[in-house]
C-alpha cells in the first residue's frame, strides 16, 4: 500500500475513534442529567407523600380552617399532575413545573403559618416530626435542583463546544433547560412589625 493510504487509513480511524469517545462522553452526560431529573422528581414526590398526613393532623386540631387545608390538597394535586420526561425539559415545561411547586410551597407556608395558632398542635409529636421531615425534604429539593442544574450545565457546555456540536447535532442531543429562580425572588421581602 501506498504512504497516502495509510495515512488516509490512520485518519479516518482516528476521526471514528473520536467521534465513538465524544459520542459515549455526550451519552454520559446525557444520562446524568436524566438521572440528577429523577432525583428531583423523586424528592417532589417524597414532599407529595408528606402533605396528606401532614394535612390529616392539622385537620384534627384546626377544622376551622378548611379553606388553607383545601389550598394545599389542591396545590398539591395540580403539582403532581404534570408530568415531565427527563429528555424533553424544555424551559416552559420547567416553568410550569416549578410555578406548580412554587404553589405548593406557598400553600404548606400558610398552613405551617396557622399551626402558630394552635400550641396543642405544635406540641404534638407526629406533627413535629412530619414538620421536621417536611423541612428535611425541602432541603433535599434545593440539592437536588443544584445538582441537576449542574449537570445539565456539564452538558450544555459540551454541545456547544467545537467539534462536540457536530455531534450533538448529529445525534440529536440538545440542550437542557435550568431551574431558575421563581419570579420576584431577587426582592428582598417586606417586614413590617
Amino acid at each position: 500500500m501506498k504512504k497516502g493510504t495509510l495515512a488516509l487509513i490512520a485518519i479516518v480511524a482516528i476521526v471514528v475513534i473520536w467521534a465513538i469517545s465524544g459520542y459515549n462522553g455526550l451519552v454520559t452526560l446525557d444520562e446524568n442529567v436524566s438521572n440528577a431529573w429523577s432525583n428531583v422528581e423523586t424528592q417532589y414526590q417524597r414532599r407529595a407523600d408528606l402533605i396528606p398526613n401532614l394535612v390529616s393532623t392539622v385537620k384534627g386540631y384546626a377544622t376551622h380552617e378548611k379553606e388553607t387545608l383545601e389550598g394545599v390538597v389542591e396545590a398539591r394535586s395540580k403539582a403532581t399532575s404534570i408530568k415531565l420526561d427527563a429528555d424533553n425539559l424544555t424551559p416552559e415545561k420547567l416553568a410550569a413545573f416549578q410555578k406548580a411547586q412554587g404553589d405548593v410551597t406557598t400553600a404548606l407556608g400558610k398552613l405551617l403559618a396557622i399551626t402558630e395558632n394552635y400550641p396543642d398542635l405544635k406540641a404534638n409529636e407526629n406533627f413535629k416530626e412530619l414538620q421536621a421531615q417536611l423541612e428535611g425534604t425541602e432541603n433535599r429539593i434545593t440539592v437536588a435542583r443544584m445538582e441537576f442544574n449542574k449537570q445539565a450545565k456539564e452538558l450544555n457546555t459540551q454541545i456547544r463546544r467545537f467539534p462536540k456540536n457536530l455531534l450533538a447535532s448529529i445525534f440529536g442531543i440538545d440542550k437542557r433547560a435550568y431551574f431558575e429562580a421563581a419570579e420576584g425572588a431577587a426582592q428582598a421581602p417586606k417586614v413590617e412589625f
